[in-house]
């Protein structure tokens, strides 16, 4: 179900990292058998108006490179997700890491309220307000780097979820 009319959701699967933990491509990687980057791409298109990933070529999706430059962590798809949804018309970015496989198809309207929100346990999980990006830009130059620094920058609520939600950050996260 998708959020008050008046909202218009970017969703923005942030995939830019390195996933040295990992050993191998999280992407691309099975659970439930699907790829972890359609699990979060099918929560996602259930409930915003388009779909971008973030920080990588993936064929079959628009992809953005990481803003201004690779290699800033979730921040830097962060901020090139904000710059594309206002370019595009979009109100907000729900953002999600490729290895949030179990995404609630509710997420927004978990997240929606004024200003921004996080999941606490899961910050790259949030709601984003276009209006975050010039803020976001402005502390990536003062080399932030910390995604809770930054939420607590842009005074984003911290919403807890009835279940956590997965974070697939070696190949025995996935069951």
């Amino acid at each position: 179900m998708r959020p008050r009319h008046s909202i218009r959701l970017l969703g923005a699967i942030l995939a830019g990292g390195q996933a040295r933990r990992f050993g191998s491509d999280k992407a691309q990687a099975l659970y439930e058998g699907a790829r972890l980057i359609d699990r979060v791409a099918a929560a996602l298109s259930a409930q915003c108006d388009g779909v971008v990933v973030c920080g990588r070529e993936e064929p079959g999706f628009t992809c953005i490179p990481d803003w201004p430059e690779a290699g800033l962590g979730p921040l830097g798809g962060l901020a090139a997700a904000l710059r594309h949804a206002e370019e595009l018309g979009f109100t907000h970015a729900l953002s999600a890491g490729v290895d949030v496989p179990d995404l609630p198809f509710d997420l927004a309207e978990a997240l929606a309220g004024d200003g921004a929100a996080i999941v606490e346990s899961q910050p790259v999980v949030g709601l984003w307000p276009v209006g975050a990006g010039p803020m976001l830009e402005t502390f990536l130059a003062g080399g932030g780097r910390s995604l809770y620094r930054f939420a607590d920058h842009v005074a984003a609520r911290r919403v807890d979820l009835p279940a956590p939600l997965m974070n697939v950050n070696r190949p025995e996260d996935l069951p």
